[in-house]
Order: C-alpha cells, then sequence, then structure tokens
C-alpha cells in the first residue's frame, strides 16, 4: 500500500486522486437564473443527498480565479435552482454546457435544450431530463484553502418538487434501468449503469 499524503500534492494531483478513487459520481445538470434574467446551465459532478428529512441535495461549485462561477453567484442571489439528472439521453448536449460561455449567454438556449416552467420557483427547467427537482437554497457555505482563500461554495438546496417521467417510476421509485443515469469517471471518461445486483444489509 502506497502512502500519500495530501499536502505533498500540487492542487491538481489532489484533483486527480479525488477524482479518480470517489467513483462513480452522479451528474447534476443545474438551471439557475441570473439577476438580469438569463437561464444559466451547467453540469456538475460534487453532487449529493444530504438529507431525507428535510429533502436536501448539495452541489460543490469550484472557484475560477478566487471569483464564484455562475451557477453558484446566481443561486446565492435568486435562492432557487432545478437540479436535473443526466442521463445517456441528454448526456452529450449537457456535456456542451460546460464550455466557458459568456455570463449573458444562456447554455440552455447554445446547445437547444428545451425550456419548461417550475411548479413553485422562478427559475425553468429542462424538458429534455427524466427527473428534474425544484430547489430553493437551505445554505451556502464558502469552502477556503489554509490561507482562507475562498476555493469553492458548498450549495445545499432543500427539494420542493420532484418532477419524474411517469415511465420510468414503479413502485414509488426510480427503475435504475429506465432512468439510464450516466456517471462521471476522471478525465474525459463516463459510465453507464452496468450490472446491477442485491445486497441485503444484516
Amino acid at each position: 500500500m502506497e502512502h500519500i499524503r495530501s499536502q505533498d500534492l500540487s492542487e491538481r494531483e489532489n484533483y486527480f486522486m479525488l477524482t479518480s478513487t470517489i467513483i462513480p459520481r452522479p451528474i447534476a445538470f443545474v438551471t439557475s437564473k441570473s439577476k438580469e434574467n438569463v437561464l444559466n446551465g451547467a453540469p456538475f459532478s460534487y453532487f449529493s443527498i444530504v438529507s431525507a428529512n428535510p429533502p436536501l441535495v448539495s452541489i460543490s461549485v469550484q472557484r475560477s480565479g478566487g471569483e464564484m462561477k455562475d451557477t453558484a453567484r446566481n443561486i446565492k442571489e435568486l435562492g432557487e435552482f432545478v437540479v436535473h439528472i443526466t442521463d445517456e439521453e441528454n448526456v452529450e448536449k449537457i456535456n456542451l454546457t460546460s464550455e466557458a460561455f459568456e455570463y449573458q449567454i444562456s447554455e440552455i438556449e447554445k446547445v437547444g435544450f428545451t425550456p419548461v416552467k417550475s411548479k413553485e420557483i422562478s427559475v425553468p427547467g429542462i424538458k429534455e431530463a427524466k427527473v428534474r427537482m425544484e430547489c430553493i437554497v437551505e445554505e451556502v457555505i464558502s469552502i477556503c484553502d489554509n490561507f482562507q482563500v475562498p476555493k469553492a461554495d458548498l450549495l445545499i438546496g432543500r427539494v420542493l418538487i420532484y418532477h419524474v417521467d411517469p415511465g420510468i417510476r414503479k413502485a414509488g421509485r426510480v427503475d435504475p434501468k429506465e432512468l439510464k443515469a450516466v456517471s462521471r469517471l476522471a478525465g474525459t471518461n463516463y459510465g453507464k449503469i452496468g450490472e446491477i445486483f442485491p445486497l441485503a444489509r444484516p
């Protein structure tokens, strides 16, 4: 077993260690809205469940040059966002939204997604996702380095409404074979749902 101290690695080397070992990671496609009413869309694989009661999800948005990225800034200012699950049918378009567009340009419009109105928040979602969640901000936490310089923003959102394609929902759960979610691996690699096996808890 090789022993590697995180403090001996550069930021990039720590990134490679984390993203190549913590796999597979689900991909949240997040829509948010700017003060100028521009609909933003971006994918995030630093994404997970926080709690079922209350229903909370988390997204970590890395900063660029110390500045908040559009998604984090929009969410902090408006307090609303929509999380979509990335699947085999929408992953290619979602990947295109990761290009560094100017702030005033809507990635949703640029790649040809179809905006759909939300029921309880002002931020639209996209029609092409089989699952989307309307969220309001629960908490925004700035993550700092050893010198107290903000490097990321941890966004915790409370889910208000789940929008689910009825064709993928069975017995109160979403069927993973029908959802066909994809996961982020390392580098340019993604993964599909492979063999599914049951394992009961003791």
